[in-house]
C-alpha cells in the first residue's frame, strides 16, 4: 500500500507470466495427466494389428477381431468401433450426423453407463439382427425435447428405420469428434465385416483381467496372432499385433507438444521473476537506512531475510490469483479456437490440481525472488552487478524463445512454398447428402452422382466439378493391397499399398493434377468397359524403373486386372511435408468402374469439388438448389475450400508456433521492461556522477551515449549468452 506503482508492476508481471503457466497446465492437466473418464483407466488398451513387413499400423480386420475376441485370455471384455457418418431425415429437418458402428458392450468395457436405456444385445450385434440405436444426449435433447419416451421411438437414418434403445451421456467422446448416432457393428457391410482381408478402419481396445499387464497382453496377443497367421497364411502372413494404454493412443505425439510449450512457458515465468527480483533488489537499496535501523534494534540476517521473503510470497500467491483469473479468461476462447485439434481438449480447465499447482508455483517463485534481495543484504554494493546478470538471463531466455517461434514460422512459410500437386486455388469441397430411394442398387447410385454432377456443373460460375471419394491433404486415407503383373505375393498382407482414389472422369483434371504420360480417365471408363488405372509418378518410378508403364497391368484385390493409362503427378496426400504417409503410391480409378457389391461401401465417402471464383456463401445456395432437384431436401455438409484444408494440414505446426510465438513476445516485453529498470535504476544513481561530468564539459550527447551504452551492453551480452540455447534448439 505504501509503494502501489512498485506493487502494481511486479503483481501485473507475475500475473502475465503465472497466467500463462497457469493456462498451459490446465491443458496439460487434462490431456496428458489426468487419468481417462473411465472406470479403471489403467487397465484400458488399445490393440492394433500392424504390417510387420511394411513396418506400419493398421486398421483391424473384423474377422480378426472376433478371433481375438474368443481366444485372448488377457482380458476381461473387448469392444470395437468404426467411424460412419449418417444421415438423418426423420423426426424432423435433414441433417448429416456423426456416426460409430460399436459392437455389443461397447460402454461397458469403458464402464460407462448409459444416461438412458441399455446397450446393443449380442443377438443385435450380428447381420440380420433388429436395427436399434443409440442416440447422443444432444440429439435427444434437441429433437426428442429431453423426453423418456424417446427410448422406443424411431428415426429414420439413410432411409432405414431404427429403434432407439438407448441415450448416451452427455459429453462421452472417445477418439475425438463425437458421435450422435451408434448402430450395431456387425451389421455393417458383409464386404468389410466379413471378409478377413479388408481393414474397413475398425478400431479395437480391451479392459485387462486385475494383475494382468500390458507386456503379458502383449506376448499373449503375439500368440494368438502367430495361429492366425498359420490358420490364413495367404492372408494374415506377415501381420502382427501390438497392445498400449489407451491413453497413450488417445493422446499419441500431442503429449510431447504440450509439455514443450510448458517448458517455454516456463522460460516466461522465470524472466518475470528477474523482472519482480530486479525490482526488490532496487527497492532493497532504497530501504537501506530502515534495513540499519532494523539491525541496530536486534533484528539478525536471517530476520531480515525472512521478511523479504515473505513481501514476496506475498506479492507471488496475490499475482498467482491474478494468473488465475488471466488462465480462466483465455483457457477457453483457446480451446475454441482449438477444437477438434487437442484430444481431451474439452475437459480442460481451472480446476482443484491446476490451482494446487498455481498455488506451489506462486509460493515457489516468491521464495525464489524474495531470495535475492535477501541474498545481497548487507552487502548492497553487489546489487547493480546482480541486476545486471539477471537482465542478461532474461535477454538469453527471451532469445530463445524467439528463436523457436522463429524456426516454426520458418516451416510453416517453407510448406506453403511446397506444391501439393495439385492447384488448390478456388476449389471448394463438399458431401451431398442422396436420397436413399436413388440408392439402392449400384446402377441408379451411378446415375444419382452423374445427374447431379451435371447440374452442379451447369450452376453459373462452376468451371469444373466431378467427384471422389478421397479429397488430398484430408484426415482420412483410403489404403489397399496391389502388385503389379498378374502374379500374387504369398499373402495379402505382404503386397504393396497404395493410397486409392476412386473418382470421377474430370476429377483429375478439375484439381488440374498433371498429366505426365498417356491420358486421364474418361467417360468412356463404364462398368461395361475394360478397367483402367492411372498411377502417380511415384508408383511408376517404384515398379517399372525407366520402362514406359502404359500399358502394363495392375492388380488390385477385389477388383481384378486393371490397365494402366496414364501417369499424373504425385499429390501430397498426408501433408505438405509428406513425412507420415502409410505408403506415397497413388491409384487413380473411376467409380463408375468400381465392382458393383464395393459401390454401397464407397459411395458413403463421396465428395464432390468444385473449381470456380465463388465463395462458399454465394454457392452454396445453388448447390443445395442443384441437391433438392436432383433428389429433395437433402444436406450438404463439410463444405470448406481447398485452402482451408491445406491450411489445416499445417495446423500441428501452426498450434505451437502461435503459442511460441506469443510466448516469445511476452518474453521480449518483460525483458525490455527489465533492461528499462535496470537502466532507470543505474541512471538515478548516477545523478551526482552525471553531474560532475556535464561539469566537466561532457555534452547531453556524451551522458545519453554512457546511459544507451550500458543497455547495448546488456542486450548484447544477453543475446550472446542465448545464442548457446538458441543454437541447440
Amino acid at each position: 500500500m505504501k509503494n502501489p506503482g512498485f506493487a502494481a508492476i511486479a503483481l501485473l508481471t507475475l500475473a502475465l507470466g503465472m497466467g500463462a503457466n497457469t493456462a498451459i497446465f490446465s491443458v496439460v492437466e487434462a490431456v496428458v495427466l489426468a487419468p481417462l473418464p473411465y472406470a479403471d483407466p489403467d487397465r484400458l488398451v488399445k490393440v492394433k494389428e500392424n504390417s510387420l513387413t511394411l513396418q506400419r499400423n493398421m486398421s483391424v480386420s473384423y474377422p480378426d477381431w472376433g478371433d481375438w475376441r474368443r481366444e485372448a485370455q488377457s482380458f476381461e471384455r473387448t469392444a470395437a468401433l468404426r467411424w460412419q457418418d449418417r444421415n438423418l431425415t426423420s423426426p424432423g429437418f435433414p441433417e448429416h450426423l456423426n456416426g460409430r458402428q460399436i459392437s455389443s458392450g461397447f460402454f461397458r468395457t469403458l464402464g460407462v453407463k448409459l444416461f438412458l436405456g441399455r446397450e446393443f444385445s449380442v443377438q443385435e450385434d450380428l447381420p440380420g439382427g433388429a436395427p436399434v440405436v443409440l442416440i447422443s444426449h444432444r440429439l435427444w435433447r434437441n429433437r426428442f425435447g429431453r423426453s423418456t419416451a424417446a427410448l422406443g421411438k424411431s428415426i429414420l437414418l439413410d432411409g432405414a428405420d431404427y429403434t432407439i434403445v438407448g441415450v448416451v451421456p452427455a459429453g462421452f467422446d472417445l477418439f475425438g469428434n463425437d458421435a450422435d448416432v451408434y448402430t450395431p457393428l456387425g451389421q455393417g457391410d458383409p464386404l468389410l465385416v466379413q471378409d478377413r482381408s479388408v481393414h474397413p478402419g475398425i478400431i479395437c481396445f480391451a479392459r485387462l483381467k486385475l494383475g494382468v499387464t500390458v507386456a503379458q497382453a502383449r506376448a499373449e496377443m503375439a500368440a494368438v496372432q502367430d495361429r492366425l497367421s498359420g490358420l490364413y497364411p495367404a492372408i494374415n502372413r506377415g501381420v502382427g499385433t501390438d497392445v498400449i494404454p489407451l491413453k497413450r493412443a488417445i493422446v499419441g505425439d500431442t503429449g510431447r507438444t504440450l509439455l514443450l510449450l510448458l517448458g517455454a512457458v516456463g522460460l516466461v515465468l522465470l524472466i518475470a521473476c528477474a523482472n519482480v527480483a530486479n525490482l526488490l533488489l532496487a527497492r532493497s537499496v532504497a530501504r537501506t537506512r530502515e534495513f540499519a535501523i532494523r539491525v541496530a534494534l536486534g533484528a539478525s540476517r536471517a530476520r531480515i531475510a525472512g521478511q523479504l521473503i515473505a513481501e514476496g510470497v506475498l506479492l507471488s500467491l496475490v499475482g498467482g490469483g491474478l494468473g488465475v483469473a488471466i488462465a480462466m479468461w483465455t483457457v477457453g476462447p483457446a480451446l475454441t479456437t482449438l477444437a477438434g485439434r487437442l484430444p481431451r481438449g474439452e475437459s480442460a480447465g481451472v480446476n482443484f490440481p491446476v490451482l494446487l499447482f498455481t498455488g506451489a508455483v506462486s509460493v515457489a517463485v516468491g521464495i525464489l525472488f524474495g531470495l535475492s534481495p535477501a541474498a545481497n543484504r548487507p552487502n548492497t554494493s553487489r546489487s547493480p552487478r546482480l541486476q545486471q546478470t539477471l537482465v542478461i538471463v532474461q535477454m538469453a531466455l527471451t532469445l530463445v524463445l524467439l528463436t523457436g517461434a522463429g524456426l516454426l514460422f520458418r516451416t510453416i512459410r517453407n510448406l506453403w512454398d511446397v506444391d501439393p500437386g495439385f492447384n488448390a486455388h478456388h476449389v471448394i469441397a463438399f458431401k451431398a447428402g442422396l436420397s436413399p430411394s436413388t440408392l439402392r442398387t449400384p446402377s441408379g447410385t451411378r446415375a444419382a452422382y452423374e445427374q447431379l454432377i451435371a447440374r452442379i456443373r451447369q450452376i453459373r460460375g462452376v468451371q469444373a466439378a466431378d467427384l471422389t471419394a478421397l479429397v488430398p491433404l484430408s484426415p482420412r486415407a483410403n489404403n489397399g493391397p496391389f502388385w503389379a503383373g498378374t502374379q500374387a505375393p504369398a499373402s495379402i498382407s505382404e503386397a504393396p499399398r497404395a493410397l486409392f482414389f476412386w473418382t470421377g472422369p474430370e476429377y483429375l483434371k478439375t484439381l488440374e493434377i498433371p498429366l505426365l504420360r498417356g491420358r486421364f480417365l474418361g467417360p468412356q471408363d463404364t462398368a461395361r468397359s475394360e478397367p483402367v488405372v492411372v498411377i502417380d509418378n511415384v508408383l511408376a518410378r517404384a515398379y517399372f524403373g525407366n520402362r514406359n508403364p502404359l500399358g502394363e497391368t495392375l492388380t488390385i484385390p477385389h477388383w481384378g486386372v486393371a490397365r494402366i493409362v496414364g501417369v499424373v503427378a504425385h499429390v501430397r496426400h498426408w501433408g505438405l511435408d509428406g513425412s507420415n504417409g502409410y505408403t506415397q503410391n497413388q491409384i487413380y480409378a473411376s467409380f463408375y468402374q468400381l465392382v458393383d457389391q464395393w459401390v454401397p461401401a464407397f459411395q458413403r465417402d463421396i465428395s464432390i469439388v468444385v473449381r470456380t471464383p465463388l465463395t462458399i456463401a454465394a454457392l452454396k445456395p445453388s448447390i443445395q438448389a442443384a441437391l433438392d432437384g436432383a433428389n429433395g431436401g437433402q444436406p450438404v455438409y463439410h463444405i470448406e475450400t481447398m485452402q482451408e484444408i491445406l491450411s489445416e494440414s499445417m495446423s500441428s505446426q501452426r498450434f505451437p508456433m502461435i503459442l511460441l510465438a506469443a510466448f516469445a513476445g511476452l518474453a521480449l516485453i518483460l525483458a525490455s521492461i527489465g533492461t528499462y529498470g535496470v537502466l532507470s535504476y543505474s541512471t538515478t544513481r548516477r545523478v551526482r556522477e552525471i553531474g560532475i561530468r556535464m561539469a566537466l564539459g561532457a555534452n547531453r550527447r556524451n551522458v545519453l551515449w554512457a546511459v544507451l551504452g550500458q543497455g547495448l551492453w546488456l542486450a548484447l551480452a544477453g543475446v550472446a549468452t542465448g545464442a548457446a540455447g538458441a543454437l541447440l534448439l
